[in-house]
C-alpha cells in the first residue's frame, strides 16, 4: 500500500494485534482502534493522533483482527483504512454496524476510494476523512464523532416516558449553539425511540451539518471555496459578518417533530437562498474529496429523505424509525 501522508518510513512486519505503546495516557481518555494493514501508515496516523489530542490508541492490521479486539473490549471509536486483506474497510463498517452498533467508525479515504467512502457512509460509517486532510482535520472529526456518540444515560432515563415531541428554536449565527441544540434533539430522539445509538450518532452529525450550513452558507453567505486551504480565512470572515448588517440580524429557525414512527427536522435560514437544482451530486467521485460537498453528502447518507424549498433557504430532513 502506498503511503499518502507525505511521509516516508521504513515498513517493518507487525503482529496481527499491534497495541499502542503510548505511555502516560489518561485512563479516562477515549480509545481509538486504528485499523490498517500498512505498518508505515499506522505509525504516521498514530503520530497524527498523538498530535491531535489525548487518546488511548490500539491497532489492528485488518478487519478480522479488529472485530476480535472489539469483542474483547469495545473501543470508543474505530478509525479504519479502506483497502486491507482478509476484510476490507467497507465490510468492517457493515460488521460493526450489525454487531457493535454503539461503536462509531470513521473511514480514511485516499485518492481513488471516493465511491467506497460513499458506500461506507450508507453502510453505517459515522464519518470519513480524506488522507490529504488528516494533518488539519483528524482531531476535529474524531472529537465530533465521539461527542455525538456519547449518550447521557441519566437524562435518557429521565425522558424515557416521552411519547412525542415538537420543538421550535430560533438561533443566532453562532456555531457554539449548534452542539447544545443537537444534544437536546439527540436526547429527544433516543427517549422517544426513533433509533438506536448507532443511528442516533448519524442523525446528530446530519443535524450538525444542516445547522452549520444554515448559519455559514445561508445567513452569512459564506463560500466553501474559502476552505480549500484550511479554515482560517473562512472563520475570520464569518466572525466579521456576524457583527455587521445585514448578516447580524438574521436567524436560523428550527422545527423538530419527533414521534416513535419518524423524526422530521425543518431548518430555515434568512439568507438570500440558492437554486437547489444547481447543487452538484455530492456522491460523485469528484465531489467526495471537496469541502463544499461534505455536509450534503453526510446529510443524504444518514437521513431517509432530504428536501429543499424552491428558493433554497429551507431544508427538511426526515428519519424513519429503525429497529
Amino acid at each position: 500500500m502506498t503511503t499518502q501522508f507525505g511521509a516516508t518510513l521504513d515498513a517493518t512486519p507487525s503482529p496481527t494485534f499491534a497495541p499502542s505503546t503510548t505511555s502516560a495516557v489518561s485512563h479516562n481518555a477515549p480509545t481509538v482502534l486504528l485499523v490498517d494493514d500498512s505498518s508505515v501508515q499506522r505509525r504516521i496516523v498514530h503520530s497524527l493522533l498523538d498530535a491531535a489530542g489525548t487518546w488511548n490508541i490500539i491497532q489492528a492490521t485488518d478487519g478480522l483482527s479488529a472485530l476480535k479486539m472489539i469483542e474483547q473490549a469495545p473501543p470508543s471509536l474505530v478509525l479504519t483504512d479502506v483497502y486491507m486483506p482478509k476484510m476490507d474497510g467497507l465490510v468492517l463498517v457493515e460488521q460493526i454496524r450489525d454487531r457493535f452498533p454503539s461503536v462509531p467508525v470513521v473511514l480514511m479515504t485516499g485518492h481513488g476510494s471516493e465511491q467506497t467512502a460513499v458506500d461506507a457512509l450508507k453502510a453505517g460509517a459515522s464519518d470519513y476523512i480524506p488522507k490529504r486532510a488528516m494533518v488539519t482535520d483528524l482531531g476535529r472529526i474524531l472529537e465530533r464523532v465521539l461527542t455525538n456518540a456519547r449518550a447521557e444515560s441519566d437524562r435518557v432515563r429521565l425522558l424515557s416516558g416521552m411519547t412525542s415531541q415538537i420543538s421550535r428554536f430560533k438561533l443566532e449565527n453562532d456555531a457554539r449553539l449548534v452542539g447544545p441544540l443537537v444534544a437536546q434533539l439527540r436526547d429527544d430522539l433516543l427517549a422517544v425511540g426513533v433509533c438506536n445509538r448507532h443511528g442516533l450518532t448519524r442523525i446528530a452529525i446530519a443535524l450538525e451539518e444542516a445547522l452549520l450550513n444554515a448559519i455559514y452558507h445561508g445567513n452569512l453567505e459564506m463560500s466553501s471555496d474559502l476552505k480549500e486551504n484550511g479554515d482560517e480565512a473562512f472563520l475570520a470572515l464569518a466572525r466579521e459578518r456576524r457583527t455587521r448588517p445585514p448578516y447580524a440580524e438574521r436567524r436560523v429557525h428550527v422545527v423538530a417533530r419527533i414521534s416513535p414512527a419518524k423524526a422530521t427536522f425543518v431548518i430555515e435560514d434568512e439568507g438570500s437562498g440558492f437554486d437547489p437544482a444547481s447543487l452538484p451530486d455530492p456522491t460523485s467521485p469528484e465531489c467526495v474529496d471537496r469541502p463544499s460537498g461534505r455536509g450534503l453528502l453526510l446529510i443524504r447518507s444518514f437521513m431517509d429523505d432530504v428536501k429543499h424549498n424552491a428558493i433554497g433557504n429551507r431544508i427538511t430532513i426526515i428519519k424513519h424509525r429503525s429497529e
